[in-house]
């Protein structure tokens, strides 16, 4: 039997599910990936870190296939019709609404054609999580997740019979789509194999300039590495694998509850009539708050599309419970720079910081303590407001005692701000 294996988030040859799938029944293999200009031009939410994050991990894939990598541009359920090389397509499934619309398409196209599908869990921890019914909570997600077995990462052999179509495309085609280079994230699994075995101090993963966070959160979300092989090279952290079942639990909660993407979890909470002020929108976007680490996380953001867990949560509470902008909107910007976006994960960050989601608790994070505790030398701060280099810790900390020239004196008094928002909330939730 002569098979395509469509490459998507799963950008590997190790450990990936429908490749080694496709090995066990096929004879020859057509390994594709097709480029949807819905997600690639007509996308107002497109990450150019993202994008070039993906070319980068598609042309060392390419690399380890010995160039055969065929690609193609249109729509995915389009091209299916045309593989009339193919005897059968396989896949790893994917768990967004788009994802799962386009899936059903492409299925249903191949098997008018005569062309069998198959589809595959691989994008999980475990197939099994899926039984799992998401509530209001991770605990008792993470609880069942973790009495699941874990399967043992498959290899296959790299000597596959893999071809190239006469009629495809060359990896360099995906080249004039690259743009912007993440200067901290290239891509590739090269690269997200040196991150797996990088020595890092993960309890000290808050901390922005200690660089103690494992970044590998792109080569997962395009799978140039494969969850269940950093599981298992990570299994004695604990810490750092339930980072993974909080993936999984998004992952999940969007699956089953797809009317997230757009509303609030606790649907009580589109009631919310958010301020929505531009010149605080812009000033969060700009890195211009008077809030140096608040502006530090968005300028980073902005210049590299990586920011580590505890400056994504800071930056995200302030836009929701001090600017009083809705969470949707700091969603959708994050979408346009994060080099990491995927949209379950962002998704379900964003309402747990913005209390419309799982967890409930109206958090509040004081960004002055906040900034002192977790980048006490300023070092973070340093890196990316120009405007305090040259100014020591001890006035940064307290840069609203201060004028400082061409750096904004604080937007607003973020207590009093975060009181009024709290009524908004008590209120809607009453």
């Amino acid at each position: 039997m002569d098979c395509a294996v469509i490459f998507r988030r799963d950008l590997r040859l190790f450990d990936n599910t429908a490749l080694v799938n496709a090995v066990y029944h096929c004879n020859k293999i057509y390994p594709i990936f097709i480029v949807d200009p819905r997600q690639m031009i007509n996308n107002p939410y497109k990450s150019e870190f993202a994008a070039t994050f993906l070319i980068n991990s598609l042309v060392e894939l390419d690399k380890e296939l010995n160039g055969n990598l065929n690609v193609y541009y249109g729509y995915p359920e389009n091209i299916v019709s045309k593989l009339d090389m193919v005897n059968a397509i396989f896949i790893n499934e994917d768990y967004t609404p788009f994802a799962i619309q386009r899936d059903e398409k492409m299925k249903e196209n191949a098997l008018n054609k005569g062309i069998k599908f198959f589809s595959y869990p691989d994008v999980l921890l475990s197939a099994e999580e899926k039984k799992i019914k998401i509530g209001r909570s991770f605990t008792p997600f993470y609880t069942k997740a973790r009495e699941l077995e874990v399967p043992k990462p498959q290899s296959v052999d790299k000597s596959i019979n893999v071809e190239r179509i006469s009629n495809s495309l060359s990896i360099d085609f995906l080249l004039t789509f690259k743009k912007v280079e993440s200067p901290l994230l290239k891509g590739g699994r090269p690269e997200g194999l040196m991150l797996l075995d990088r020595e890092i101090d993960y309890s000290r993963k808050d901390y922005p300039a200690e660089k103690n966070y494992s970044m590998l959160s792109p080569h997962l979300k395009f799978g140039t590495v494969s969850p269940r092989e950093v599981y298992h090279k990570k299994i004695s952290d604990q810490a750092f694998t339930r980072q993974l079942y909080w993936r999984d639990f998004y992952t999940l909660l969007a699956y089953q509850n797809p009317y997230v993407f757009g509303h609030s979890f606790k649907t009580e909470y589109d009631k919310i009539k958010w301020e929505n002020s531009e010149r605080y929108f812009n000033a969060w976007k700009d890195g211009m708050t008077g809030y140096p680490i608040i502006d530090a996380g968005m300028r980073a953001l902005n210049t590299t599309g990586f920011i580590n867990g505890r400056v994504r949560m800071l930056v995200a509470f302030f836009l929701t419970k001090v600017l009083f902008v809705d969470w949707r909107l700091g969603e959708r910007y994050f979408a346009t720079k994060l080099v990491d976006y995927d949209p379950a994960v962002n998704n379900g960050n964003w309402q747990w910081v913005a209390s419309t989601g799982t967890d409930y608790i109206f958090r509040v994070f004081d960004p002055w303590k906040q900034q002192e505790k977790y980048d006490p030398e300023a070092k973070f701060i340093k890196d990316y407001v120009r405007e305090l280099r040259d100014y020591p810790p001890s006035v940064i900390h307290k840069v609203y005692l201060h004028k400082i020239t061409g750096y904004p004196s604080p937007i607003v008094n973020w207590r009093e701000r975060v009181e009024m928002v709290k009524q908004v909330y008590f209120s809607t939730k009453a």
